[in-house]
């Protein structure tokens, strides 16, 4: 009797979804591959990212670049995210995801939502986000292919990586003011949780996103996530919980 071929894959836990939504909404920059135009050839190039609420990739590509191209005759595409570290770079955890690519109109409250997002995460393109060959795109994930690490493969659902939940707009209606607010009245509490729930050092840190699920802290090139106890429905969820883990995360390096 063969054999039976031995199944890689581990079933999909919450560890394993909460290490996905992490490299989702942590990582700066990935490997974006398309279909090329004319020769149906994969195409490979690098791109930064941000996240829109819910948690799908944002990009701001030039339309006049290749890859654009590729997204605008065929949607389907790959992103890989997963920043290598010391050692072994395979041995670092990364996530490829299959997307549907959709470009998103500027003047929409989506278009306007995602530059807001896109430049907290990268200020520095605020020099060309505003230039008329450049243009938002939604990677909307279908499914996704996580690698945490030797021995540790799963395969995810487009639910496994988003948040769909009608409190999505609502947090995101709020998550400027929020923002605002932590960074110019509370950047020792923004440290604090770097420092506390990122397991990051000292620094200049600053809050970059917030969602439902916890948000986003950046230290120059430095990019968290952190998440919250539990998903928040509304802004004063929000405030307590930011407060509640202020005091847990004081307590702690105190």
């Amino acid at each position: 009797m063969a054999d039976e071929k031995k199944d890689v894959l581990r079933p999909t836990d919450d560890e394993a979804i909460r290490l996905a939504r992490r490299l989702l909404r942590a990582s700066r920059y990935g490997a974006l591959a398309v279909i090329e135009p004319g020769t149906g050839a994969p195409s490979a190039s690098r791109v930064a990212t941000a996240t829109a609420p819910d948690g799908a990739p944002l990009i701001l590509v030039s339309t006049l670049s290749t890859h654009t191209g590729g997204l605008l005759a065929d949607p389907r595409c790959s992103l890989l995210l997963g920043e290598p570290g010391k050692g072994d770079p395979l041995a670092h955890p990364r996530i490829s995801v299959s997307c549907l690519a959709r470009r998103l109109v500027r003047e929409s409250d989506e278009g306007s939502r995602a530059r807001r997002r896109y430049l907290n995460r990268h200020p520095k393109a605020e020099l060309y986000v505003d230039f008329g060959d450049f243009a938002f795109f939604r990677l909307d994930p279908q499914r996704a292919s996580l690698n945490g690490g030797f021995g540790r493969a799963y395969a995810l659902t487009r639910s496994d990586l988003l948040v769909d939940h009608p409190a999505v707009g609502a947090i995101a209606e709020a998550e400027q003011g929020a923002i605002g607010h932590m960074n110019s009245d509370h950047r020792d509490a923004v440290e604090l949780y770097a420092r506390h729930f990122a397991k990051a050092g000292p620094g200049n840190w600053i809050m970059t996103g917030l969602d439902m699920d916890g948000f986003d802290l950046a230290n120059g090139d430095d990019s968290r996530r952190v998440f919250f106890e539990r998903p928040v429905e509304n802004a004063a969820e929000m405030r307590k919980a930011l407060v509640s883990m202020a005091q847990a995360a004081r307590g702690a390096v105190s």
